[in-house]
């Protein structure tokens, strides 16, 4: 497969994926806010955007601008509407090996965002943000449907794990950093998608350490960090197995590889004591994993470029 092609797949699974837990991310947000009169509404949007890699100084920091930054920015592809529509122009690049389905679905999704934007600003934002996590989920359901399980396919998959690590780490961190401003780990459950699997599995009230215990470690869950961790490992195997160059195996344990299959074993040996612990440094080490897995595999399949990265580096 083109280097080209392989890179535009990845990343539209990165952007769609982001799309959808950004929109999470934020329908809790507005949630607490309309839900809770005295939160403090500047140091929680502060919060927020610091945990999503955004430099915003305490006194600017408001709903306005978590919205305009997060998600109606057009051209940053950290927000709702910049990575759904950098989805569709990857989609662009990559249409040879994507079904006619995904291609409409993602092409409909951006001609619909002008819209769905005018709606939010009038209504309210819960009408995009369920929008945007049915479309996401369409697409990645239209591909399970459509595509074979090829390379393709694994590059699709690989990008859509990252940024579901990295994602769902944010999501953990905005309840383990955010200190008396924190969402409730019921809301929490409840913006991953995961609140009725949870009192299916402990069949309980929620419970802090075994909430962040199944939004993390849970094998079945395909949204908790490990499930991500080895769905992306085991993609990452299947590539390197198959490039094959000069009659032996290469990049086999690459990089990336390794890079990912460390966090995973340090999630599935680690005692679950330990990890919770130290969970903001654990939840701030998958982040980084993600962005250093992201440019090892930039490295080892595509083009010698720099790798796209959407959380600013620290300055100092």
């Amino acid at each position: 497969m083109l280097s080209r092609i392989a890179e535009s797949l990845f990343w539209i699974g990165r952007y769609v994926e982001r799309a959808d837990d950004t929109a999470r991310i934020l329908d809790v947000h507005t949630q607490r806010l309309v839900e809770d009169p005295w939160i403090d509404e500047r140091r929680a949007c502060h919060n927020l955007l610091s945990l999503m890699g955004i430099p915003c100084e305490p006194a600017e920091a408001d709903t306005e601008r978590v919205l305009a930054t997060l998600a109606f920015d057009r051209i940053a592809p950290s927000s709702i509407v910049g990575a759904l529509s950098a989805a569709r122009e990857n989609a662009r690049g990559a249409r040879e090996v994507l079904s006619a389905e995904i291609w409409e679905s993602l092409n409909v999704t951006h001609n619909a965002l002008p819209q769905q934007r005018t709606m939010a600003r009038r209504y309210g934002p819960h009408s995009l943000f369920r929008f945007v996590r049915e479309r996401s989920a369409m697409v990645f359901g239209l591909a399970d449907a459509t595509m074979s399980r090829d390379e393709s396919w694994l590059f699709l998959i690989l990008g859509r794990s990252l940024e579901r690590v990295d994602m769902t780490s944010r999501m953990l961190s905005t309840r383990v950093l955010a200190g008396d401003a924190a969402p409730s780990w019921t809301l929490v459950l409840r913006s991953t998608g995961a609140y009725e699997p949870y009192l299916r599995t402990y069949r309980g009230a929620v419970n802090s350490s075994r909430a962040a215990e199944f939004l993390l470690l849970d094998r079945l869950f395909p949204r908790s960090v490990f499930a991500a961790l080895e769905q992306a490992e085991g993609c990452l195997a299947e590539l390197e197995r198959s490039n094959v160059r000069d009659g032996h195996r290469i990049g086999v344990a690459g990089e990336a590889h390794r890079i990912v299959g460390r966090a995973r074993t340090m999630l599935e040996f680690m005692g679950t004591e330990e990890i919770l612990a130290q969970l903001p440094t654990r939840l701030d080490e998958l982040q980084r994993t993600c962005s250093a897995a992201s440019e090892a595999v930039t490295s080892r399949f595509f083009t010698e470029q720099a790798p796209q990265v959407w959380v600013p580096e620290a300055v100092g």
